[in-house]
């Protein structure tokens, strides 16, 4: 598996405070070893974000990413990060 990020993905993190930093920093390895953890209640999304995978980063951060096949290599290209309110509007 290769992880890739959208430059405005990075600038988001970079934003962000330290927690939610060392919290994906720690979510990002758990998600290379088994992107399908139960611990990152990793779901599909739906509606504007189909397409999309959601992984958690806390209680309140979700990091959306894309799946793609290169030959037998998996490409997960994270572009969204934020609360799930930023993110869902809800």
């Amino acid at each position: 598996m290769i992880v890739q990020y959208d430059p405005d993905f990075v600038d988001k993190l970079k934003s962000v405070n330290v927690r939610i930093r060392k919290s994906f920093n720690q979510k990002i390895e758990l998600f290379k070893k088994d992107p399908y953890n139960p611990e990152l209640d990793n779901h599909e999304l739906q509606r504007e974000y189909e397409g999309y995978r959601s992984i958690d980063i806390t209680n309140d951060y979700r990091a959306l990413y894309e799946e793609a096949q290169s030959g037998n290599e998996t490409i997960v290209y994270f572009s969204l990060l934020g609360t799930h309110k930023e993110l869902f509007k809800t």
